[in-house]
């Protein structure tokens, strides 16, 4: 039923990675969250009219806020699909989470102003009434916000939007918090008991969580994050797919929106390569990566020593002696030239942000492990830290 509708509002709405496709998706989400949300809201304000209880009318706003809370999310993907200019030459795509994290806001805003009319209302108790069709009201809204946090999710999840993810999140707990208003309501009307106030202090609670969930998930990306582990896993088997490249390393993922990526890698070549053909070879992967992930793919050629067994057992060993002093140590760019006195071992140490020990520590481990399996080594070491997991 959903790709029906979607085929109808959105031409080539299976192209998710498609900058304009993802635009329309969101164009479309806002729209029909600003006609439901304020549905929801004329209906809850009623219902809040007729029992008088606070916690009713106090939903019927946050409603509200979710119907400006779509017009931001309508808007921030029109803004995100703006195309690059002189000014912004990586796209508008991040305009996306800024628009997430103002829905985000929104929804704490509401929280905060909910919890202080509740306590109001606590400590000035007044009387509510459930009637037939309040109930039903509150009935139909729990529905219908459970299906906009279905439809939120799957459109969420295609696009790969933490927009719409936070929606979808603020949208169950919309549901629960109307769902706890109307057990409330229920339990008054046969007890007598006025627990207005408390209900809701429970929603503006549980609004707070959902706000402070879908900031959290929007800020993360702003800030910059370790990229997803299974794309990292693709490009490092379509990198090394092909048989000239021997290794890669330092891998770098720059997020500037959905659909709007830049990566840069090093990749290690024989240095027995003709260099006309090993360009080539990087030009090719850079291509494939670009139409395989829509990623603009920037590959740096390191030349290693390769065919010398006594390069390759020293750079076991040195490995080796590296995942000895941690599981998580890694090493790259690995030469060796030899000295009148010394053997000098140059190469890289990568220090992941998992491994605990200060980098320079790990370093003089791996020096004095190198130093005492055979006093003339001399490591020259640089530190690397990963940026993906």
């Amino acid at each position: 039923m959903l790709d029906i509708v979607l085929r109808r509002f959105i031409p080539n709405y299976t192209q998710t990675r498609d900058p304009e496709v993802r635009r329309q998706y969101g164009v479309f989400a806002g729209g029909v969250g600003i006609l439901l949300n304020l549905l929801l809201f004329a209906g809850k304000l009623t219902a809040g009219l007729i029992t008088g209880a606070i916690s009713v009318t106090a939903d019927a706003f946050n409603n509200l806020s979710d119907a400006a809370s779509s017009v931001v999310t309508l808007v921030g993907f029109r803004l995100a699909g703006q195309k690059p200019d002189a000014d912004h030459p990586f796209g508008h795509g991040r305009m996306e989470y800024l628009s997430g994290l103002l829905v985000s806001l929104l929804i704490l805003l509401v929280g905060v102003e909910l919890g202080k009319s509740s306590i109001e209302k606590i400590l000035h108790p007044q009387v509510t009434q459930l009637t037939a069709l309040s109930g039903t009201i509150l009935v139909v809204s729990i529905l219908v916000k459970l299906w906009m946090s279905w439809f939120n999710s799957k459109l969420g999840n295609r696009i790969q939007s933490e927009t719409l993810r936070a929606t979808a999140i603020d949208s169950r707990s919309d549901a629960l918090a109307t769902s706890t208003v109307l057990l409330g309501l229920g339990i008054t009307h046969v007890t007598s008991l006025q627990l207005d106030g408390w209900l809701g202090l429970l929603v503006a609670a549980f609004i707070l969580k959902a706000g402070w969930s879908a900031a959290k998930d929007t800020i993360d990306p702003l800030l910059g994050t370790t990229p997803d582990p299974e794309m990292v896993k693709e490009i490092q088997e379509v990198i090394l797919s092909h048989t000239r490249v021997v290794g890669i390393h330092d891998l770098i993922i720059h997020d500037y929106g959905p659909g709007r990526r830049m990566m840069s890698v090093h990749a290690e070549v024989s240095d027995q390569t003709d260099v006309m053909e090993a360009h080539d070879i990087i030009d090719h992967i850079e291509r494939e990566l670009g139409e395989r992930f829509q990623i603009e793919a920037v590959i740096h050629m390191d030349p290693v020593q390769t065919g010398n067994p006594q390069v390759e057992q020293l750079r076991a060993l040195t490995a080796q002696l590296a995942r000895n002093i941690h599981p998580d140590l890694s090493i790259h760019d690995f030469r060796m030239t030899m000295g009148p006195m010394y053997t000098n071992l140059i190469f890289d140490l990568v220090v992941p942000y998992s491994v605990t020990m200060p980098p320079v520590q790990a370093k003089d481990a791996l020096v004095q492990a190198l130093q005492a399996e055979n006093s003339n080594y001399h490591a020259v070491i640089h530190i690397d830290r990963s940026y993906v997991v």
